[in-house]
C-alpha cells in the first residue's frame, strides 16, 4: 500500500484506516509525530500507528507494514541492509522525512484523500413549457424554451408546478425541429420528452441538473 494508491481505494471504497509504522531518530519525534497524527479529524479516516520505534527501517518493519497495510514514515532514519529491496518485492511504501511539517502534509493529505466525495447536484439549465404534443409511440413532448443555461440528452430533470416539484427523471429525447440533439442552449427553442411521465403541462418548468462526485478538501 502506498499513499499514491490510498486514492483509488476510496473510490473502491476498500479503505478507512491509514495505518501506519513510525520510526524515527529520537522518541520526542515520535511523540511529536503522534501528537499531530492524534491531532486530525478521524471521524471518518482513522490512522493507526501499528507500531513506532526508535532506529534505522528493518526488514522486519516491512514485513509488518506488508501484513498490516501500513506505510512505513521514516523521520531522520534510513533504512538498513537489503530493507528497500524487501519493500519493493512487498510493494510496501516507505516515505523519509527530515522535517516533521513534511510528515504531517503528506499524512493530512492521504486522510483528505480518504474521505468519501460528496455527492452534489449540478443545475444545468431551465427550459419552459410552452406547448405540448402527442407524438405517436413518444407520447406527450413538451414544447420548450430555454430560459437559462443549456439542457443536454444525459441530464437528470425536475418538472417544477407552481414552485413544486413533481416530477424527477430523465430525458427521453431532445429535439431541435425534426433533428436528435445532445444539447439545446439558452435563447432556443427544442421538444423535450421525459422517460415515463406524460402529465407535462404548459407552464411548467423543466429544470436540468447532474449529480456529480466533488473531492472533499476536509
Amino acid at each position: 500500500m502506498s499513499l499514491d494508491e490510498l486514492f483509488s481505494h476510496i473510490e473502491e471504497g476498500k479503505q478507512t484506516d491509514l495505518n501506519l509504522i513510525v520510526k524515527a531518530d529520537v522518541d520526542g519525534s515520535i511523540e511529536a509525530l503522534r501528537d499531530a497524527f492524534n491531532k486530525m479529524d478521524q471521524t471518518e479516516v482513522k490512522i493507526n500507528i501499528v507500531h513506532a520505534a526508535v532506529g534505522g527501517i528493518t526488514e522486519t518493519d516491512v514485513t509488518l507494514a506488508a501484513a498490516s497495510d501500513a506505510i512505513i514514515i521514516g523521520f531522520n532514519v534510513r533504512p538498513t541492509g537489503k530493507t528497500r529491496q524487501v519493500a519493493e518485492k512487498e510493494k510496501v511504501d516507505i516515505r523519509l522525512y527530515r522535517v516533521i511539517y513534511q510528515a504531517i502534509e503528506d499524512i493530512n493529505a492521504a486522510r483528505v484523500g480518504l474521505l468519501s466525495p460528496d455527492i452534489v447536484e449540478r443545475d444545468t439549465g431551465i427550459a419552459e413549457v410552452r406547448d405540448t404534443f402527442k407524438v405517436p409511440k413518444a407520447g406527450t413532448i413538451a414544447g420548450c424554451y430555454i430560459v437559462e443555461g443549456e439542457i443536454s440528452r444525459d441530464d437528470k430533470v425536475r418538472i417544477v408546478r407552481d414552485g413544486t416539484v413533481i416530477f424527477e427523471g430523465n430525458i427521453d429525447s431532445l429535439r431541435r425541429f425534426k433533428d436528435d440533439v445532445k444539447s439545446v442552449r439558452s435563447g432556443y427553442e427544442c421538444g423535450i420528452g421525459i422517460a415515463g411521465y406524460q402529465d407535462i403541462k404548459v407552464g411548467d418548468t423543466i429544470e436540468g441538473y447532474q449529480v456529480v462526485e466533488v473531492e472533499r478538501t476536509e
